[in-house]
């Protein structure tokens, strides 16, 4: 059958209607900017501070190590330490052991670098107190984890002082000091700062299970938890369990009822998000974070949520929350409508992960590709399920510390995000470094996400070109221009594979630079209406306009991996415009040409004079 092209001028157009109710939403949010920093990844600023082997303790694996190191920044990844050959456990094994020395204060040096690359608002992983690299099972919500700060072992004898109930006895340990120190210089650069609020599970070692630990069900925290069997004394086995997130045991569950997290541990809670937000309590949140992203935020109560919400806008109207609402049905690879969640009582964002999905199945696909029609559809799918004004101030994710690197996605087209994409679990995986075409496909997706409504998000590295499979690989530490790394050449299985130079991608650096650029010069980009001018199957060509006050923005999209004729003019004419009012803003192809056609994977950016 003959494929029939639809090209169509599509009559929705995506706005704020004048007078409209709508959700309060911070007054930074729309503008917004992210980039997501994995702390124990991004850069060690204080060697002093190190992990040592004992702070192993309390995660998986469970093992008692004997023999341990930090592993140097700029060693193969994949490559086996000597203390790793030692214990014949292999990669993915040893992995989670590893540790790299990100802290406090290397952000606090890198923040000239990220206020240059042009970004205003920063996610951070976990921080607070937790024996595993990514702290996403806590010791202490009240305090920063101690080998991100300058002091460990001050902070310990500190932790000591405290009864962790009661937040009249807690003190600000070197870890906390510093971290509040990197808030008082990203609000310096006029930049904001938002952190990981984990408040379904906590780590084996959080203070109030180790107090059910040793005192049984006569502990006051015995509540806490979902105690499925209590210990034997008589016994030399250790019969204690609880349930844990997804039973894993790493992550005991805090205990919640039909109103949420119950009644203690939602005190404990609003004391945490009361220090962290307004540090010294006078009033003036000015120290304090500028929000939170909530972990596995499903598998809470929303009713929680709208009362965190509640404590948050009360000590700063200006924060923000946003939700990790992800998977409904992961075998099935169906993502959640998070519209509950966006009704303007919980959260003011989800990571956007539908946005993902549908640039994965539209730019990267191959075999699998979906047409440009069915792109739109996903794409006004979430539109209309969360309202347009939730989409200005939504966080549109194509990668995180949770899936494969965007820049692998690339190399290995047809495979749904975040689904086994690593080689433990498809060993055809492919691990090395991405080829100018497959860099081709990065460009036209972050191009669509910067121009895109809603907030674009930068999962640290991406901009200076780094891969890596699904977890562990995803978490590899920082690329810097000022470190020398070794080519990635080791497989995790010994097999043969590419030897790649691993440093930044300067071009790739560049363009993100440029995105970023024209994002903050064109409000249309930022709170404009939204219309999509052309879905064509035949050429896979899409279109769409971006328009605030005077400011006009049209951007086309080659989806395809071959030139493709298209006028612009004649787009312009149906569109109803006079085509001498337009200039060539950008393109990422390399025959510039405001009109007759677009390379393979290319897109142009018009802009009304």
């Amino acid at each position: 059958m003959k494929k029939i092209s639809i090209i169509l001028i599509f009559p929705i157009i995506f706005t704020i209607s004048a007078g409209q109710s709508e959700p309060s939403f911070p007054d930074w949010t729309q503008n917004a900017i992210w980039y997501q920093i994995f702390p124990e990844r991004f850069r060690n600023g204080d060697p002093s501070n190190d992990p040592t082997i004992e702070t192993l303790t309390g995660t998986w694996p469970y093992d008692v190590q004997t023999s341990w190191d930090i592993t140097p920044w700029t060693d193969d990844w994949y490559k086996l330490q000597p203390w790793e050959i030692e214990n014949e456990r292999g990669f993915y094994y040893n992995a989670q052991l590893r540790r790299y020395g990100g802290d406090i204060q290397g952000i606090i040096d890198q923040l000239d670098y990220l206020h240059d690359l042009g970004v205003n608002a920063l996610y951070l992983n976990p921080v607070f107190e937790s024996p595993s690299s990514h702290k996403y099972g806590a010791v202490y919500y009240h305090h920063i984890d101690n080998n991100f700060g300058p002091d460990p072992q001050k902070d310990v004898e500190l932790w000591a002082m405290e009864n962790p109930v009661d937040p009249d006895t807690w003190q600000w340990t070197t870890a906390d000091s510093l971290f509040l120190q990197l808030v008082q210089e990203v609000h310096s650069r006029d930049m904001r700062i938002i952190i990981d609020g984990v408040f379904n599970h906590v780590g084996i070692p959080f203070w109030a299970l180790n107090d059910v630990r040793e005192f049984g069900e006569k502990s006051q925290f015995a509540d806490w938890f979902t105690i499925n069997s209590w210990d034997d004394p008589d016994t030399p086995e250790d019969e204690f369990e609880y349930a844990g997130w997804f039973g894993i045991r790493d992550l005991p569950e805090l205990r919640e009822n039909d109103e949420g997290l119950i009644p203690a541990v939602s005190d404990h809670i609003h004391a945490v998000v009361k220090r962290w937000m307004d540090p010294n309590g006078d009033g003036d949140p000015s120290d304090g974070v500028d929000g939170w992203r909530l972990d596995v935020a499903e598998m809470v109560n929303i009713k929680f949520w709208q009362k965190l919400r509640e404590w948050a806008i009360e000590i700063n109207p200006n924060a923000y929350l946003t939700g990790e609402v992800w998977w409904e049905d992961y075998p099935n690879n169906k993502m959640f409508n998070a519209a509950p969640w966006l009704k303007g009582d919980a959260f003011h964002s989800v990571m956007n992960y539908r946005f993902g999905d549908a640039i994965y199945k539209y730019f990267l696909f191959e075999n699998e590709k979906i047409t440009a029609t069915q792109f739109q559809g996903l794409l006004d799918g979430f539109i209309q399920d969360y309202g347009y004004e939730n989409i200005l101030n939504i966080q549109n994710m194509i990668g995180s510390h949770d899936n494969e690197r965007f820049a692998s996605a690339c190399v290995n087209p047809d495979r749904w995000i975040d689904h086994a994409n690593n080689l433990s679990h498809n060993p055809e995986y492919l691990i090395r470094r991405p080829n100018a075409q497959e860099r081709k496909k990065q460009e036209i997706a972050l191009g669509f996400q910067f121009l895109f409504p809603g907030a674009p998000y930068i999962y640290y590295g991406d901009e200076v070109g780094m891969w890596g499979a699904d977890d562990p690989d995803e978490r590899k530490p920082m690329v810097w221009n000022d470190l020398t790394y070794e080519d990635e050449q080791s497989h995790p299985f010994g097999q043969s594979r590419p030897r790649d130079k691993v440093d930044v991608d300067e071009n790739l650096m560049q363009f993100y630079k440029n995105m970023i650029d024209i994002r903050k010069a064109h409000p249309a980009l930022s709170r404009g209406d939204y219309q999509v001018l052309l879905a064509d199957d035949e050429r896979d060509l899409f279109a769409f306009t971006r328009q605030y006050s005077y400011d006009k923005i049209i951007a086309v999209f080659n989806g395809s991996n071959y030139r493709k004729e298209f006028s612009f003019e004649d787009l312009l004419v149906k569109a109803g415009e006079n085509p001498s009012d337009w200039n060539l803003l950008f393109t990422n192809s390399k025959r510039i040409v405001i009109s007759d056609s677009l390379e393979g994977k290319s897109f142009n950016i018009y802009v009304k004079k």
